[in-house]
């Protein structure tokens, strides 16, 4: 059985996030990876120099070839830009039938330039997060889409409670952006439980990609067939080994070591 996965989003020519993360983590996770480029960007460590969207009608061409031949176990979507290319993608989502969707919904780089149009944050919310399997915000992103000032457990509980009456079934935000204490917490939500997946805290400048590559491994697992909860847990292993290995390359905010999980489960 060959498991299917596609990503939906940006290009990151420094590789540590957008489609290459995702493709990277898919592979490591021995899924098939698709892609449907959303836009273009030049990036490094150092920052974002240049954004490049595609048009609305490119992005949905990508979704069509993939789904009218390959098909798809799992879908994940990143960096969508604007509100045009967010409901082109809710559209063929539903043309399509794709369930297991992973919504990670991308708003700002790791280095502060904004990847999605404030007028998108709205269709976000309106198109795409109904049709959710996963919402996998950061503390910053969920503040955003709630409207919420989030600094505790219960803040993130009760941002998590609104993002599910949105539609999204199951609702997972990280803790990365809480700088208190040495552990970090990610609450998955399910509509009625929440679950706490914990870690050490890891002190490195080297995190870029992190988002897209937890929500990637959430998405390779999915599509195996795996729950959602088992898909949390695998994806909070695979991101704690790929931060704690850390490639040390690059001036800036570095990527993370897309290969240190399968080094891992081999020793």
């Amino acid at each position: 059985m060959v498991y299917k996965a596609l990503t939906i989003a940006g290009s990151d020519s420094g590789g540590g996030a957008g489609i290459q993360a995702d493709l990277k983590t898919f592979q490591e996770l021995r899924v098939f990876g698709m892609s449907a480029l959303t836009a273009v960007t030049a990036q490094n460590t150092l920052g974002v120099q240049g954004v490049y969207p595609l048009s609305p009608e490119a992005v949905a061409q990508q979704i069509e070839s993939v789904g009218t031949d390959l098909g798809a176990d799992a879908v994940k979507t990143g960096m969508l830009f604007s509100a045009e290319i967010i409901e082109v993608v809710a559209s063929k989502v539903k043309q399509f039938g794709w369930e297991r969707l992973v919504v990670d919904p991308v708003m700002i780089a790791k280095g502060g330039a904004p990847l999605l149009q404030e007028e998108a944050v709205s269709a976000l919310k309106t198109h795409l997060l109904p049709l959710s399997m996963v919402v996998t915000p950061n503390i910053p992103e969920a503040e955003a889409l709630t409207g919420l000032t989030i600094r505790t457990i219960e803040d993130r509980k009760e941002a998590a409670k609104r993002l599910h009456e949105l539609g999204v079934k199951y609702v997972v935000i990280k803790g990365g952006h809480d700088d208190d204490g040495e552990e970090t917490v990610d609450v998955l939500y399910d509509g009625s439980e929440f679950f706490y997946f914990t870690s050490k805290r890891i002190d490195t400048k080297h995190t870029h990609g992190t988002g897209c590559t937890f929500a990637a491994a959430i998405t390779a697992e999915l599509a195996k067939g795996k729950t959602v909860q088992e898909a949390v847990q695998t994806a909070k292993s695979f991101i704690q080994a790929a931060i704690s290995h850390e490639l040390g390359i690059g001036h800036g905010h570095g990527p993370t070591n897309h290969w240190a999980y399968r080094e891992k489960q081999a020793r």
